[in-house]
């Protein structure tokens, strides 16, 4: 007997979701025979269609199986979905599933909401320039969340946050010039400064992020323009740049002219953060955040919060790429942001996130992890003799998808041996298990022996 009370939404929705949640914790065991379409269509006071409906849906998202003749099954949270062709994917950085889906139920309702009470028009027409005012509004209140206070006005809405960084360097930067970053980082800027031909040098870092010092050093030996950073849940180490750490790397982009590439794609999964690069330097800093992350990777809305001066250039560039968000999707999000199901949706994340976190403490116990509760991915060092790439190639033998750390490493910096584990593109708690565990055995084993070279 599901549980509807409080649910929003559709009613099939609504019994998908609360059998999902009991499949998830247990209530229903793996192999348990469920009502018959009409005799939970009774007990819930619904139409047959509507159970039907919800176990159609169900079985598309792998809860269920139906058997002729026989009825529906519950196939268990273990194989609610399974990895396509065997493959345990720990390589993409995907937002972690709840088990509940909450923003289905959220993107039905507000699609409707939004064109009863809309010109549907509106969404087939070409946006303002910039973003139309309501959404740069809700981008305004969605940096507010991290800390951050910022005008609609210097906000801009981008197709995502790689369209977002790409109007950035295009914008920054001319082909040739050099931007530097963290000698570990995000692997789509090193895509998008290829793609612009913009030179990339990696400075050191360390627990806490890049190194002061590095900073200043790299200023007074070369001309440069601009830095890129991620200074929360650092992509791939997982490290947070603490506030006195960010406060000297202020004071040396001030002292240097340095426009400041602040990525926080992921600043909101702490509930506890330090302040933006941008709030202790706001004309130097572009702040670039997304709903990626933290909502749904479909939506591609992200928000650029730049200097007065740069908004109008931006906004060029923004023209000059996409030319616009799609404004449905922008409206999508927007109305998240406004109504709160942002936050709804972002604590259920954050709490999978923790979820999923707490395995891989347990699978990996003993090795050489740096992880943050809320962190969708965690950074594991390997030991000897494993190099990362080796490490890579022989988990995907075993049917496990990881990422060495040369993807992420910038120019022929000294290589780290280690690799990026993510936890949220394994569709299954139980499925995340089986790779930590297949990786865990790997560290175990050790590499094989190389063939001799002659």
């Amino acid at each position: 007997m599901p549980r509807l009370g409080g649910r929003k939404g559709p009613r099939y929705q609504a019994i998908v979701d609360a059998l999902a949640e009991d499949v998830g914790s247990g209530a229903l065991a793996r192999g348990g025979r469920l009502p018959t379409h009409r005799d939970l269509a009774e007990r819930l006071g619904v139409t047959v269609g509507t159970v039907s409906r919800a176990y159609a849906e169900a079985a598309r998202r792998g809860l269920v199986s139906g058997e002729v003749g026989r009825g529906t099954f519950v196939r268990g949270a273990g194989d609610a979905v399974s990895d396509a062709d065997g493959v345990i994917d720990l390589g993409q950085n995907h937002p972690p599933e709840p088990l509940s889906q909450p923003q289905r139920s959220a993107l039905l309702a507000t699609v409707s909401e939004l064109i009863a009470r809309s010109d549907v028009t509106r969404f087939l027409d070409y946006p303002a320039a910039g973003g139309n005012p309501e959404d740069r509004e809700a981008g305004a209140e969605w940096v507010a969340r991290a800390g951050l206070l910022a005008r609609p006005e210097d906000v801009v809405v981008c197709t995502g946050s790689q369209h977002g960084l790409t109007v950035l360097l295009t914008t920054l930067l001319e082909p040739g010039d050099l931007l530097l970053t963290e000698s570990l980082t995000y692997a789509g800027l090193k895509a998008v400064a290829g793609l612009l031909h913009v030179r990339l040098r990696g400075l050191p870092i360390d627990g806490d992020g890049l190194r002061p010092d590095a900073l200043a050093d790299a200023c007074r030996e070369t001309k440069v323009k601009a830095v890129y950073l991620i200074p929360t849940l650092h992509n791939p180490t997982t490290a947070v740049m603490p506030e006195p750490r960010r406060r000297e790397v202020v004071e040396v982009a001030r002292a240097h002219g340095l426009a400041i590439v602040e990525d926080d794609v992921h600043g909101l999964l702490p509930e506890t953060r330090p302040l933006p690069l941008a709030a202790l330097a706001p004309e130097l800093t572009y702040y670039l955040t997304s709903t990626s992350k933290t909502l749904a990777p479909g939506l591609r809305v992200a928000y650029v919060k730049a200097p007065p001066a740069m908004v109008a250039r931006l906004a060029g560039g923004l023209r000059a790429t996409t030319w616009a968000v799609a404004p449905l999707t922008a409206a999508i999000a927007s109305a998240w942001i406004r109504e709160g199901t942002a936050d709804a949706l972002l604590r259920a994340r954050r709490e999978e996130a923790r979820v999923r976190q707490a395995i891989v403490r347990e699978r990996l116990a003993g090795a050489d992890v740096d992880g943050r509760p809320e962190a969708y991915y965690v950074w594991l060092r390997l030991p000897e003799p494993w190099r990362g790439e080796a490490f890579a190639a022989e988990a995907r033998e075993r049917g496990v998808v990881v990422t060495p750390a040369e993807a992420f490493t910038v120019g022929r910096e000294p290589q780290v041996h280690a690799v990026r584990l993510c936890t949220g593109a394994a569709r299954t708690r139980e499925a995340l298990g089986r790779g930590l565990g297949i990786v865990a055995d790997l560290l175990r084993a050790g590499e094989a022996t190389s063939p001799a070279v002659v």
